[in-house]
């Protein structure tokens, strides 16, 4: 899991440096238009993605680095956080009943 943590968080890192070049030196259209919409998109479920984990993040030693992470890299710094359970195998609806 931490393999595709760490790649899925160097895919984020590259999303956003060409995010951040096309505010700098816009691409041509229609591609600068469709690459601003969809960094805000992704910005926009980075957030929904940190209110439905804040109880997580409030637990966090550095509870803010953690959203700021959680606003870049999503569910990719999500999943390398402590509390968060990782399970391989789907819970059955009896075990689930049971909890």
């Amino acid at each position: 899991m931490k393999t595709i943590a760490g790649l899925g968080k160097l895919l984020a890192t590259l999303f956003w440096c060409v995010v951040l070049a096309n505010l700098i030196d816009p691409y041509a259209q229609p591609f600068a238009q469709l690459l601003m919409l969809a960094g805000v998109a992704v910005l926009a479920l980075h957030a929904a993605e940190m209110l439905l984990f804040n109880r997580l993040l409030s637990a966090q030693p550095s509870a803010g680095v953690a959203r700021m992470n959680v606003l870049a890299f999503g569910m990719f710094h999500l999943w390398t956080l402590p509390g968060v359970e990782h399970t391989s195998q789907p819970v059955s609806l009896e075990e689930a009943a049971h909890a």
